[in-house]
């Protein structure tokens, strides 16, 4: 691994968005100041719809009252995008690194996913050159994976959620993406595998993936590390 920078892996189970949102920001700012080294964080959110900065009227009609009543979260949020769902069984990967070229680190998170797709058995696809509203990854028609970052002076929040046996029903509330009609799917369906516990060896085989295609080592590290004394990158 000589020459190959590193990177700080970071798995935190569940976690509520706004708190997800809070922590990203502060491991930012320490990566802005140096005090850390690129990190990826994966993570599972409680149900949740979150509005980008692209989101328009209309993309979530029943009104933000219904969706609460279903035990559903609205939260505006920073990134680029329009209206995505987030819900337990979807893997979700914030990397908190340095970026140079936006639209070429966007390339690499969805080399990322569909590389991760690939080891399943699943043949996936970009539509960028379709249009913003396509970015993220697709099974023909079909969406499994969406995309949306921020980045502030020089470092990214936010990133990608992968559907893996999450339940598909709220993508069917509200205009996912922006997009009428998008049909949304995930590993299990693709895979035709209903039974429960997909969600370990896709977060590990993503995060070997994710790695890889940024030409990074990986190594984990405790969720106390995240916000305590310096951990430098080697």
């Amino acid at each position: 691994m000589t020459g190959v920078s590193e990177l700080l892996v970071c798995e935190l189970g569940q976690v509520e968005y706004r708190e997800a949102l809070a922590l990203q920001e502060r491991v930012r700012a320490r990566r802005q100041a140096e005090e850390i080294g690129d990190v990826l964080l994966l993570l599972e959110h409680p149900p949740v719809y979150t509005r980008g900065r692209r989101t328009e009227p209309g993309e979530l009609p029943m009104g933000e009252d219904w969706y609460r009543m279903q035990g559903i979260d609205v939260v505006d949020t920073d990134r680029g995008g329009r209206v995505t769902y987030h819900g337990p069984g979807q893997l979700v990967g914030y990397p908190i690194v340095r970026v140079d070229d936006v639209v070429a680190y966007v390339r690499r998170l969805e080399q990322a996913i569909l590389a991760a797709l690939a080891e399943e058995g699943i043949e996936a696809r970009t539509r960028t050159d379709e249009g913003a509203d396509f970015t993220g990854v697709w099974v023909e028609e079909r969406k499994i994976a969406s995309i949306g970052v921020h980045v502030q002076r020089g470092v990214s929040t936010h990133g990608f959620a992968v559907n893996v046996e999450n339940d598909l029903q709220p993508f069917e509330w509200v205009v996912p993406c922006g997009l009428e009609g998008v049909r949304m799917t995930s590993v299990i369906r693709e895979r035709r595998d209903p039974a429960p516990g997909a969600m370990p060896h896709f977060r590990a085989t993503m995060e070997r993936c994710f790695t890889a295609a940024f030409d990074r080592a990986g190594r984990t590290i405790a969720p106390e590390e995240l916000e305590g004394s310096r951990v430098p990158s080697s």
